[in-house]
């Protein structure tokens, strides 16, 4: 069922399906929207309650000011699910920057954790598992996302087509939609990353570890083409490398983690591309 609920005067749009328990609940990466995860959900549904959700300042959630705190949003969507009347403790599937979200919302909320499930996702510790040449590499990464031009008509239909493709089974609404929305609100993912080393790191830092529950992470082990236009394929092949080797001691940080790196899966579609790892990471950590 799609509901907007209210959070602190704010509507928030969440849609929960299946039955029973522990509750997944998806985080997006940042840009992304519950709506992304729709084929994830649904399958999901079938094993257990299924959330997907827009932070506020995304989605069809209403507006806030970007960047905002990682304590903000996780306290945020612990009294959404409250006031959608979704019992806990949940497993979390956070994406990227959603996973950097669902630590810390275990970090706040421990006993409303039972599991994580983190796909790719962002980490403090990042740099130090990369070559010293990365940090070159994201400083030319990272555009001023009020200085950017529109996009122009050419690169919004080829967007459109490329969308289209990747969403080619959602049903027809839900996939307009959520095309004309990322053509239109694609800044929002650098907006929600502006604060995410000069601030949220350092949050999650001093959050404290977190709970010792089953964790598994998921590592998009395909190749990055994206960094090619700004790193030589010596050093992409070592940053992946170092990204390996941190969700690997992510993992090894609690009793029950497991790391699977998925062969050929991208960084933003791991869980386009590849379904059914997501699925069935989830699977293992609920039985």
């Amino acid at each position: 069922m799609d509901r907007l609920h209210e959070v602190d005067g704010r509507r928030l749009f969440l849609h929960a399906s299946g039955a029973g328990g522990p509750a997944v609940v998806f985080l997006p990466g940042a840009g992304l929207v519950g709506l992304d995860y729709l084929n994830v959900r649904d399958a999901v549904a079938g094993l257990t309650t299924s959330v997907v959700y827009d932070r506020a300042g995304t989605g069809w959630s209403d507006p806030v000011a970007l960047p905002r705190t990682a304590a903000e949003v996780a306290t945020e969507l612990r009294d959404l699910l409250r006031a959608a009347a979704v019992p806990g403790p949940y497993v979390l599937a956070g994406h990227s920057l959603g996973g950097v979200y669902a630590r810390r919302f275990a970090q706040l909320f421990p006993a409303d954790v039972a599991g994580l499930l983190l796909i790719d996702p962002g980490h403090e510790d990042l740099f130090a598992y990369l070559p010293d040449e990365a940090a070159a590499m994201n400083e030319a990464m990272k555009p001023d996302p009020d200085g950017l031009p529109d996009l122009t008509t050419e690169q919004i239909e080829a967007a459109r087509t490329a969308y289209a493709g990747l969403y080619a089974t959602w049903p027809d609404a839900e996939r307009e939609a959520l095309i004309e929305y990322h053509l239109t609100e694609w800044r929002t993912a650098l907006y929600e990353t502006t604060n995410l080393e000069s601030a949220v790191y350092d949050e999650m830092r001093a959050g404290g570890p977190i709970p010792d529950v089953p964790l598994t992470v998921l590592t998009a082990a395909g190749r990055n083409a994206y960094w090619a236009a700004f790193a030589s394929e010596d050093l992409i092949r070592r940053a992946q490398a170092g990204i390996n080797d941190l969700h690997a001691a992510i993992a090894a940080s609690v009793t029950r983690g497991q790391h699977r790196a998925i062969a050929g899966a991208s960084h933003q579609f791991l869980h386009l591309e590849h379904p059914d790892a997501v699925v069935d990471a989830i699977r293992d950590l609920i039985t």
